[in-house]
Order: C-alpha cells, then structure tokens, then sequence
C-alpha cells in the first residue's frame, strides 16, 4: 500500500498521532459529503481538530485539464502562497489526500452572484495572483507542455480539450445540442484570436477562482481546489476567475486596476486582447461542458449545487453569453432550457 503512514500532522498541537488509512476508512463512510466534479470532500474529526479528507470522484468526466496532482500543486505553492490550505498527506494507492480543514463561511453562502462581496475580497485576489508568479515551477510536467511564454500553444490545449468534450458528447447529447442551437463546429470563433496571443512568461495558475472555492472568515480569503492548477498564462487565470465570478461591474473594474498594478509588467503585456480571447473560449466551453454536466444532473435527479430553478436560470445564462459567437441575434429563454433539460430525463426515466 503507497503513502499510508503514522505521521504527526505539521504545525499541529502535538495530541497525538494520526492513521491516516482510517482517517481514509471514516471519510469512505460518512455520508455527508461536499462533492465538487473530481473530488468528494469529507470533513473528519481528529483528536487535534478537523480535517479534510479530498477522495477522488471514480469515472468523473474529464472537462478541464488536469495534468498535475494537486498534492504537487500545493507543496509547490506553500512557500509562496498564505492563504491555501496545507497539504497534511497524500496517498496514491489508495488514491486521497488529507488537508487541513479551513473554517469560515463559502463566499457563495455569504454573497452569491449578484451580491457585493466582502471589500477585502477583490485585494485578496490580487494578492492571490501575484504571489503565484513567484511560485518558481510546479514539479513534473508533461514532456510536451508548452514553452515558457508560448501563449498560443497553451491556449490551444485549453480548447482541443473543449473540441474533445464536444466529440465526445455530440452524439448521446445531439438532441440537447440542437435545441440549445450550439453549432457543429462551437469552437471557430476562437481559432483566430489565439494566433494574435500577447507571449508572457507562464507561472501558475490556479483557473478556478469562485465563490465556492473561496471561504471568508475574519477579514481574510482562502483558496481551495488546487486541482484544476496549471502552468501557464496568467491572463488566463484573470479571464477564467472573472467568467466564473460573476462580480458586478465596478468590482470587476477595481479588481482590474489592482492587478495591473500589483502584477509585474511583463506578466500583463497585452492583457485587455487576451482577457477577451480567453473569455470567448470560457463561455464557449461553459455553454458545451454544463450541457453536459446539467442534463446529467437532471437525468439523475440530482444532487443540484443549487434549485432546479436556479440550474435553468444558470444554464440559460451560460448558453446566452455564447450564443454571440455564433452570430445568433436573440437570445435563447428558460422556458427553451428547461425543455430541453427536462426532455432528456423523460428519456431516461
């Protein structure tokens, strides 16, 4: 068995020791989970306090790049990052990882889409942001990862991912598809905009910063969910966390000033055409992967991150913000959605 050991959690009160293969075995068995797409997460109680035990979801699609472990991610960023959680083990048979469990309130519970977040927020990002272009290399990266500063080559994997999730589901999701009016080739209208890509230098990049991957607690911001963590563009990390942030506009705008100013020159060369570029393929992508990911979450009856209603009224909003690129002059309603999502459960049931 790999990576199972009795180990003393670091910068943890010395109470005792920790097995970690039962911290394991209590987390299988508990039955109130907080599942993300890739990874269940399991609050267990130790003699020293909470933990969080991160399993891997089995037979999870694969939507986003994932080439790194993120117990990788997290001991390459510890040094350079303060508010993430600490990686207290890691196991690769079987397959999880115990963090330290952060207490606080999810920025999505406190303030959805369409609430002001707290004002410490936007400076946390951008401390955020900037303290990872210090972060020197995260270890082991695939052999055909592109150059530094190849801007153009990274964000074509971003979208041959998104080509193969199309592929994948354009068949079994034709029908869906179709009524959504998602066109047979979704992905022409960013095809142009990578060649005119600005060249930085890559460092890491989170790529999932939201409202429920962010806690709040005392002032302060911390990141979860290092898993969808790259090597790459850091203008991309801005456009991916303003497509999945939803701020209203001046918090956008104030998040904008402060990163420019806070970031280092070269990493924001030609910022305002790639943000754009890398927006048009987010939405894109959101429109064609929650989809997916939507109708199966009506298939199955469940379980919904949020009401079914707010599901349509997201998915409605997600197709609506990709429907410009594919030159479509009226915007698609939720009574169309709700349809379509509803027609492919009476399918299956």
């Amino acid at each position: 068995m790999v990576g199972i050991s009795w180990a003393r959690p670091r910068d943890r009160p010395a109470g005792g020791f920790v097995n970690w293969q039962d911290l394991y075995e209590r987390a299988r068995a508990h039955s109130e989970t907080a599942a993300g797409y890739y990874n269940d997460n399991v609050r267990v109680e130790t003699p020293d306090g909470p933990v969080n035990v991160r399993i891997p979801i089995h037979g999870a699609d694969m939507m986003d790049l994932r080439p790194w472990r993120e117990d990788r991610v997290l001991t390459a960023i510890a040094p350079h990052v303060r508010h993430a959680p600490r990686l207290l083990h890691a196991s690769a048979d079987p397959p999880f990882q115990v963090h330290e469990f952060i207490v606080g309130d999810v920025l999505n519970d406190v303030a959805p889409r369409g609430v002001r977040v707290p004002a410490h927020v936007l400076d946390d990002v951008v401390r955020l942001f900037t303290q990872l272009t210090n972060v020197p290399e995260v270890p082991d990266a695939p052999a055909d990862w592109p150059v530094d500063g190849d801007t153009t080559a990274f964000a074509g994997l971003l979208s041959a991912l998104t080509h193969r999730v199309y592929d994948t589901y354009r068949e079994q999701y034709a029908d869906l598809f179709a009524a959504l009016a998602i066109p047979t080739e979704p992905l022409v209208p960013v095809d142009d905009l990578w060649q005119s890509l600005t060249p930085r230098p890559f460092g890491c990049v989170h790529a999932d910063v939201h409202r429920r991957n962010m806690i709040v607690s005392s002032g302060q911001t911390e990141f979860l969910d290092w898993e969808l963590a790259l090597w790459g563009d850091p203008v991309y990390d801005l456009a991916v966390h303003f497509h999945k942030m939803g701020y209203l506009p001046d918090e956008g705008d104030a998040v904008t000033e402060r990163w420019l100013a806070a970031m280092p020159s070269e990493h924001t060369a030609g910022w305002e055409h790639d943000v754009e570029a890398y927006l048009t393929h987010e939405r894109i992508k959101s429109a064609i992967v929650d989809a997916v990911r939507y109708s199966q979450l009506f298939a199955q009856g469940g379980p919904y991150p949020y009401p079914e209603h707010q599901l349509v009224a997201s998915m409605t909003a997600k197709v609506n913000a990709a429907r410009r690129y594919w030159h479509h002059q009226e915007d698609i309603d939720t009574e169309t959605v709700e349809a379509a999502l509803r027609k492919r459960r009476n399918r299956r049931s």
